[in-house]
């Protein structure tokens, strides 16, 4: 891909991120309006009033001798004038920083609360296809991106335009000529770096997606760190997160190339302008009959606005900065979301527990043309009744249930509950009525009690303590030494596999849901707590709609129903006696089983 061509692809980058950042910004006015106030009367009180009194009292000290004893008197006022212009410049200078922190301060909370608004509500695809650590990453970088550009503009952009203005008002009027020079040789150093500027943006921004790659590769690393041990995979890990980091290290390197070859065209153009103005001042009063008050204002204008130019460098490296760390997110931040509630969609109200699935079909994002997981799959399941979902691996068991919970779309048919399209109600009253437990027991590092209660947050003790009992899960949690309080550490990590899943088969327990999903719920069990978490199971599908997807077909065969798929159709439905007896591929499966064989699934 040419350069030209990168080039072009970041604008779009740039647009988006200074779009965001705009919108936060405009959130506090006042505090924008007073930043931009308070730079311009820092540059023009301290730097330009400053020198111009300071041109009046060296012209009056050239125009006739002051004696001693008149000092005060011929100067107190500029002295005054002076004092009064510094006091005023300082406070604006405190008040400036005032306003750069409340700008900060409210732009990273209402970003944050942005970015987790955005990847809470997005879809699982939109999440299994990224680095959770990744995700994290760009949510600081993005923050830290604005921070950046709030400095950037307010101690340095505001300031450097500031300063142009004020130095052609104070010089033009005296000497146009120096003034249009200036002017010319400032035009030719905005082109060139401007021009440079944009051919740095596209590295700033692959360096910004190198460093995420990196934190992508060592949060997977960290996260699967049992798995790499156990399979003695340290060497291959660090050489992927090697390979990362000089990946890194070269984006870098070529967005630092780039950076100082700006500088160093830069610095050229300001030499010459400092050329210039020195040979103004050396012949302004024997060629044009400038003050000596005078040229000390051209020279010091000139000089302060050169070394604001010559930082614009430095500045336009962290504007790169700061857009290329926060570019990735806010490209994130536009993307459509693949599952979203219809506006002014109702509640779902779950009276009977009826579901039907009518005419679905259905293809993951990333297969390939033509390779759907369904393509006109009905299923009727009757309010109360449980439903076992039974099929070899891949045939579309849990995908089906993922459908139901709205965690991925249909792309043809509906999904009905109680005669309601899923589609129409919200997402949150959906999922708030099915009790749902993964094969893989989702926890949070937080204590035992809170992630049971998790679904029903104003649960009392007792109701606690008896769901972690139907769970069977009571017993191991009492005699932990802080009980209900026990901190189970990232994805429940101190918790061994069994212990984990009795904790979220607690919090379905408790959720007191119409509608059950159970997916694998007992595969991380052992023969006994099996047992006795299969008996809290039948009598928490009592009375509920529940589907029960297994692979150990012992689990589902005193279901009422047994549903068998196979590549994503329905192949046999019936009881557990019907499908054994008609030797199809329930019976097949079964038979395996009982002759202890394992399931490849």
């Amino acid at each position: 891909m040419s350069q030209r061509n990168v080039t072009k692809l970041e604008k779009p980058a740039v647009r988006r991120t200074l779009r965001r950042f705009w919108e936060v910004t405009r959130m506090k006015p006042g505090a924008a309006a007073l930043a931009v106030f308070t730079s311009v009367a820092y540059i023009a009180l301290l730097v330009f009033v400053n020198t111009w009194v300071m041109g009046l009292i060296v012209d009056r000290v050239q125009a006739a001798p002051v004696a001693a004893d008149d000092v005060w008197t011929v100067f107190g006022p500029y002295i005054l004038a002076l004092l009064a212009v510094n006091l005023i410049g300082q406070a604006c200078s405190k008040l400036q920083d005032y306003a750069v922190y409340k700008l900060q301060i409210n732009g990273n909370y209402h970003l944050a609360r942005l970015c987790f608004d955005t990847l809470s509500n997005q879809s699982m695809t939109f999440h299994t296809s990224r680095f959770g650590g990744a995700l994290v990453s760009q949510t600081s970088k993005f923050m830290s991106g604005y921070t950046q550009m709030v400095d950037v503009v307010v101690y340095s952009l505001i300031p450097t335009i500031a300063s142009t203005a004020c130095t052609f008002i104070a010089l033009a009027p005296a000497v146009p000529a120096y003034a249009a020079a200036l002017a010319v040789m400032l035009v030719v150093y905005v082109i060139v770096a401007t021009r440079m500027y944009q051919r740095i943006l596209p590295l700033s921004a692959e360096t910004a997606k190198a460093q995420n790659r990196l934190s992508g590769v060592l949060s997977d690393a960290v996260t699967n760190i049992l798995a790499v041990k156990t399979c003695g995979r340290e060497d291959f890990e660090k050489d992927l997160f090697n390979q990362a980091d000089l990946d890194a290290m070269r984006a870098e390197s070529r967005s630092m190339r780039a950076t100082m070859q700006r500088g160093f065209t830069t610095s050229g153009i300001i030499t010459v302008i400092m050329l210039v103005v020195s040979i103004f001042v050396a012949g302004g009063n024997a060629w044009f009959g400038i003050s000596s008050g005078m040229l000390v204002m051209m020279f010091s204008y000139t000089y302060q606005l050169s070394m604001r130019f010559n930082y614009i460098n430095s500045m336009m490296q962290r504007m790169n900065r700061a857009i290329g760390d926060a570019s990735e997110m806010a490209r994130i931040l536009d993307e459509p979301r693949l599952v979203e509630d219809a506006p002014g969609a109702p509640d779902l109200a779950v009276i009977r527990g009826a579901i039907d699935f009518e005419h679905i079909g259905f293809a993951y994002a990333d297969a390939a043309q033509g390779d759907r997981v369904f393509s006109d799959l009905n299923l009727h399941i009757e309010p109360g009744q449980r439903v076992g979902l039974v099929g070899r691996s891949g045939s579309g068991k849990t995908t089906l249930t993922k459908l139901l919970l709205r965690l991925s779309d249909v792309q043809d048919g509906h999904v009905y509950v109680d005669g309601q399209d899923i589609s129409a109600c919200t997402q949150q009253s959906l999922r708030r009525q099915i009790a749902y437990v993964p094969q893989e027991a989702l926890l949070f590092h937080r204590s035992i009690r809170e992630n049971i209660s998790y679904g029903r947050p104003d649960a009392t003790e007792a109701e606690i303590r008896r769901a972690a009992q139907l769970a069977n899960a009571l017993e191991f949690i009492n005699r932990l030494p802080a009980g209900l309080d026990t901190l189970v550490g990232e994805r429940g990590v101190k918790l061994s596999g069994g212990q984990r899943q009795r904790v979220a088969i607690a919090r379905a327990i408790l959720a007191d849901a119409p509608i059950l999903v159970l997916d694998e719920a007992t595969s991380a069990l052992d023969s006994e707590s099996e047992a006795l978490v299969q008996d809290a199971l039948e009598n928490l599908m009592q009375g509920r709609t529940s589907i029960v997807v297994a692979h150990r077909l012992s689990t589902v065969a005193a279901l009422d129903r047994i549903v068998v798929l196979a590549d994503g159709e329905i192949v046999e439905d019936g009881t557990h006696a019907e499908l054994a007896a008609a030797g199809g591929e329930y019976a097949a499966l079964w038979s395996r089983q009982t002759g202890a064989f394992l399931d490849s699934e």
